[in-house]
């Protein structure tokens, strides 16, 4: 579990950082041990949902239908009502989730956690995929691990979806990055049938690794190129452009965040374990020092520690895009 601590500046910063994030929303597995996806689900409470429609009484002018998803709670087995969908809503069961990632790796992956967040509407599991990115192997060493995350989610608001989703191991900031040429995720509407997908998706997520082979492509070229801190400051400008006028304490805000930035970026940051060493200086630690941060340094909305986690997964499409816009801004000061 990750330890919480409240940095000088009021952030929040996370002690430990030994487990991808998602670890901290659902059951993780024991490594040692193999896995099999009715295991998982019954170990991880997904099971036996029967996720189902229920009709809603309209109006008589109203000629759509809708319908009120309903679950069999796993813990009392009280009905749960999950949210109104029209009338093109297709279920889908957990089984039929975690089934689709079982295919899509054909039994060439192994669950290692899986959960529900938001009250049982959005469901996700990790699949560990054997291939890591390593940079400067007798150096640095700096190594990013793989995993294929699938969700969806019971309430209309996510599609099916399946992403290969790196995570840099020390620490554990997710590099889900959209990358020209080759595809990082496949998505499918709940009106879809998902088994008659199944090979599509396969062929989408590009699981012959050309997603990984990219991915290590641009992460050597910027841990190839050297980033000062003068460099980094410009960077953190580009990102996050200083505000012209100090309105509401605008100024005060976009100064701590540029120090968390360079303290990250220095490994001076006395909130959290140096997550710098062997990268410091170099477009990779920059691009890093910037996705940590989103990560791990934020106060979580309403104060609910889950949804740092859950936007820490790759859950939070908001903070997907930001994470995209930040290394094309660090690609294009650093590699141009």
């Amino acid at each position: 579990m990750h330890g919480l601590e409240i940095g000088s500046k009021g952030q929040v910063a996370f002690a430990t950082r030994a487990e991808p994030a998602w670890h901290n929303l659902g059951t993780v597995f024991d490594g040692d041990l193999t896995v099999t996806t009715r295991e998982m689900l019954n170990l991880a409470h997904l099971s036996g949902w029967d996720v189902r429609l229920n009709p809603v009484p309209t109006e008589a002018r109203d000629t759509r239908e809708y319908f009120e998803v309903l679950r069999t709670n796993p813990f009392d087995g009280l009905a749960d009502r999950l949210a109104i969908v029209g009338e093109r809503y297709k279920v889908i069961q957990n089984e039929g989730l975690f089934d689709f990632g079982d295919e899509i790796l054909a039994g060439g992956g192994q669950w290692e956690s899986a959960g529900s967040i938001k009250d049982g509407r959005v469901v996700f599991g990790s699949l560990k995929i054997d291939r890591s990115v390593v940079l400067d192997p007798s150096g640095a060493a700096d190594t990013t691990n793989l995993y294929l995350l699938v969700n969806t989610s019971h309430d209309g608001s996510v599609s099916v979806q399946a992403s290969i989703t790196p995570v840099r191991v020390v620490c554990q900031n997710t590099l889900n990055f959209a990358l020209s040429g080759v595809k990082q995720s496949f998505k499918m509407r709940h009106t879809q049938t998902v088994h008659g997908k199944m090979l599509a998706a396969r062929e989408a997520l590009g699981l012959t690794f050309q997603y990984a082979d990219a991915f290590q492509a641009e992460a050597e070229a910027l841990f190839a190129a050297s980033v000062t801190k003068d460099k980094f400051d410009k960077i953190i400008k580009a990102v996050y452009p200083e505000p012209e006028k100090d309105v509401k304490g605008a100024l005060k805000r976009w100064e701590n965040k540029r120090d968390t930035l360079m303290g990250i970026f220095t490994g001076s940051n006395q909130d959290a374990p140096d997550t710098s060493i062997g990268v410091a200086g170099t477009g990779w630690g920059a691009l890093n020092a910037l996705t940590e941060r989103i990560d791990w340094y934020r106060s979580p909305r309403g104060g609910n520690v889950n949804n740092l986690f859950a936007a820490a997964s790759g859950f939070d499409p908001v903070v997907n895009a930001e994470k995209n816009k930040i290394k094309a801004a660090v690609k294009a000061l650093v590699l141009a």
